[in-house]
């Protein structure tokens, strides 16, 4: 019987490169990613591992469109991002790429819901229009009785699980994800990795996610290990 062919790509990196300019009068160049080719497929759970300073985050970043490469390009199906002019690269990421971060950054004046909403009520959207949709989104992640509550009421798992409903509000591409369970005790991050892999295999939701936690590592589809701003070596690869 004939291979089934992989899912189409959601995300292509092609020879991507970051430099900075670093000490006295910005004289000389910091090389942080040196090269990267990398290709994320619709469905898979995509684990960026490495050593601080490998260049594992500020790939993510660029991936995300929250920072331009020195060179390369990073292709949403035939969008080429940075192409684009800031304005619509932000646009783009807001309905495109939802966000997790290793701290919730929830908007601790608002409720669970309005968090949720956030992504959709900054494209002009009333929150009268997405209650529903994050009322659904707050029930996938098992928090549908917080809705009311703020993120001081609740515990730094169900805060992370907020984060992840609010990354899913604008249906996106792709979720990226730095570091999502490494400010979580054991139980709270162990109760994250099986969400995003729930949401992964019954939703077809994308992840990319940037991690120094191994359990989480290896419930990914593939294990891309990243030191010196190279790929070093891509394993665990299940697709098919």
């Amino acid at each position: 019987m004939p291979k089934k062919p992989p899912p189409e790509p959601v995300i292509v990196v092609q020879d991507l490169t970051k430099t900075f300019l670093v000490g006295e009068r910005q004289s000389r160049k910091l090389f942080v990613l040196r090269g990267i080719n990398l290709a994320v497929h619709r469905g898979e759970i995509l684990g960026i591992v490495g050593a601080s300073g490998a260049g594992k985050s500020t790939l993510l970043h660029i991936m995300g469109t929250l920072d331009r490469p020195t060179s390369g390009k990073v292709l949403y199906g035939d969008v080429d991002v940075f192409a684009m002019t800031d304005d619509h690269v932000a646009q783009f990421r807001n309905q495109q790429i939802g966000f997790v971060f290793q701290f919730h950054h929830l908007l601790p004046e608002f409720t669970a819901l309005e968090n949720v909403a956030m992504p959709a009520l900054i494209t002009g959207k009333s929150l009268i229009e997405v209650r529903e949709s994050a009322m659904g989104l707050l029930e996938q992640v098992g928090l549908s009785d917080k809705a009311e509550s703020k993120p001081t009421q609740l515990s730094g798992g169900e805060q992370q699980r907020v984060a992840v409903a609010r990354a899913l509000m604008n249906s996106p591409r792709i979720v990226l994800a730095d570091e999502p369970s490494g400010n979580l005790d054991t139980e709270s991050a162990h109760q994250l990795h099986e969400l995003i892999w729930k949401l992964s295999r019954e939703g077809d939701q994308t992840f990319a996610l940037v991690t120094h936690n191994e359990a989480l590592a290896r419930s990914a589809d593939r294990i891309v290990r990243i030191q010196d701003g190279v790929i070093q070596a891509t394993t665990n690869e299940r697709i098919s």
